[in-house]
């Protein structure tokens, strides 16, 4: 009972904190104006930063890193405080998985904003920072070089979050030292999430393909624009 009910709180904490949309919160504060009449009309931070300047997209982006970050630490302290545990040894790093996948699910259909939000990209990166650093950073690293090499963000984005799954497993079996039993669940988990993100870069997809996807410069940061 303890392990069902750290599960619902892990995902209502992950959806309900994912759902805030700090494009749409920072805009309107700063500004007055909604980010959704503005530009591309997308709700994110690549819209917030063309029509909206540079230090709406800051706290744009701090917030939703924020977001992914809180969601795994509080569904984790929730978890502790029941002392619940799924696995041996009262183990229960799954939760920040349960917890950041939900942030990314509630970022991408916002119960606030109509079910309609971002890519995931942010608040998926953010929450394994908070999961596994050591997964965090070796994605970071993929996803550095494939953007030096080919300038495009959206690109940069789904490889490294492709590689997602196989880093969890590695990481956790290899550099951590769990079972590889244990290493494969954490690897299951963390597939919706990566599959979540790629999906939502399937217009982006499509104009890589068309060869109309924007590249990267440091006048103009494109992520994933709609």
């Amino acid at each position: 009972m303890k392990v069902f009910f750290s599960i619902i709180a892990a995902a209502g904490l992950g959806y309900f904190l994912g759902s805030l949309n700090f494009s749409i919160i920072v805009v309107r504060m700063m500004t007055g104006r909604d980010i959704r009449d503005m530009g591309s009309k997308n709700a994110g931070l690549t819209n917030t930063l063309r029509c909206a300047g540079k230090p709406c997209a800051l706290l744009t982006l701090i917030g939703d890193l924020l977001k992914g970050v809180i969601a795994v630490f509080l569904a984790r302290g929730f978890c502790h405080l029941l002392h619940a545990g799924l696995l041996p040894g009262n183990d229960t790093h799954y939760i920040g998985y349960i917890a950041g996948l939900f942030a990314i699910i509630g970022h991408v259909f916002p119960i606030y904003y109509g079910f309609k939000g971002g890519k995931g990209v942010l608040v998926g990166a953010a929450s394994f920072l908070a999961v596994d650093y050591k997964v965090f950073l070796a994605l970071l690293a993929i996803f550095v070089v494939i953007l030096a090499i080919s300038k495009y963000v959206s690109l940069a984005s789904m490889i490294s979050t492709a590689y997602c799954p196989l880093a969890t497993l590695l990481m956790s079996w290899i550099v951590d030292g769990y079972s590889f039993g244990r290493s494969c669940f954490y690897m299951l988990l963390s597939l919706p999430m990566a599959a979540m993100v790629i999906y939502m870069h399937r217009t982006n997809i499509r104009r890589l393909i068309d060869g109309n996807e924007n590249k990267f410069t440091f006048n103009t940061i494109d992520i994933g624009r709609d």
